[in-house]
């Protein structure tokens, strides 16, 4: 039996959380749960600093509608969390780590801030393949639907390299309504911004603002916007060569890093989306796309 290690950045009591967990357990799937004792939002692949004499607070808990889940909190980010399921504190490791269901899009090269996604990037550093999942804002979320999705692609990820990790971004529709899932590229950013509120004297605020710019289709919010599951392979950390050097080897590479040095161009960061390395996913019941 498959062993998933779910995790998120909401926190122990995000009902997105108990939602996946008890999908995936449903499945079949052999669940423990890891997750920040409080919200960690927007922290990344951060796991905190840990001292060799520090003690980080781990309780087991109970969540709503997970009966017979190990559920544990810890006074942490979620990057922490799958690092210590990763080097066996909770039994043995898993072999899949799944991320959220997050509350809002991680769409955009934003999510590079996303705790969501940094847990999924934290497992791949750690060579464990992951998930990341997240669900568009409606009142009530759907995340019925993105925990549906997750476990339609689930499969795939299982099939594919070892170290994959996915980014899934899921509209806010009912699950018969979607039309597919289709792969994407990032978006320049999601649909919504960072910007400066106010600032003055010894603060700064912060706010979100509406981008008003309409996503390229192929992206992920661009997919989103328009009704579809967009999944997205990334990548947390990887070399980058000279273009003329890709794929002949890191014995071609002649030149040497020296002080006043030109930086070559370099080519870009491998989107395993592009060349279509993992199998085309399809929405349960939707026709594949021509």
């Amino acid at each position: 039996m498959t062993r998933v290690l779910v995790t998120n950045d909401d926190g122990i009591e995000s009902a997105g959380l108990h939602v996946l967990a008890a999908a995936l357990c449903g499945a079949g799937y052999d669940v423990t749960v890891v997750a920040p004792d409080r919200d960690r939002s927007g922290i990344g692949a951060a796991i905190g600093l840990v001292n060799a004499d520090q003690h980080l607070d781990v309780e087991k808990v109970e969540m709503p509608g997970c009966d017979g889940i190990a559920a544990y909190a810890i006074d942490g980010p979620p990057g922490l969390c799958v690092c210590a399921a990763r080097l066996g504190a909770f039994g043995d490791p898993p072999d899949i780590v799944v991320s959220g269901i997050n509350p809002g899009c991680n769409t955009g090269r934003a999510i590079l801030h996303s705790g969501t996604v940094g847990a999924a990037l934290t497992a791949q550093s750690f060579g464990c393949s992951a998930l990341a999942v997240s669900v568009a804002v409606s009142d009530p979320y759907r995340f019925d639907t993105a925990a549906r999705v997750a476990l339609d692609v689930l499969p795939m990820l299982l099939d594919a390299p070892p170290r994959s990790v996915l980014n899934l971004n899921v509209p806010a529709l009912a699950y018969e309504d979607l039309a597919e899932v289709r792969w994407a590229r990032l978006a320049a950013f999601g649909s919504v911004r960072a910007a400066i509120a106010d600032s003055g004297a010894g603060g700064l605020q912060f706010e979100l603002r509406a981008t008003g710019v309409a996503a390229p289709p192929d992206s992920d919010q661009g997919l989103v916007d328009a009704g579809f599951a967009s999944l997205t392979t990334i990548v947390g950390v990887a070399e980058a060569w000279p273009s003329e050097l890709t794929g002949t080897g890191a014995a071609a590479v002649s030149s040497e890093v020296v002080p006043g040095a030109a930086v070559e161009p370099v080519h870009a960061v491998p989107d395993a989306s592009s060349p279509r390395s993992l199998h085309r996913p399809l929405h349960a019941g939707a026709a594949p796309t021509p």
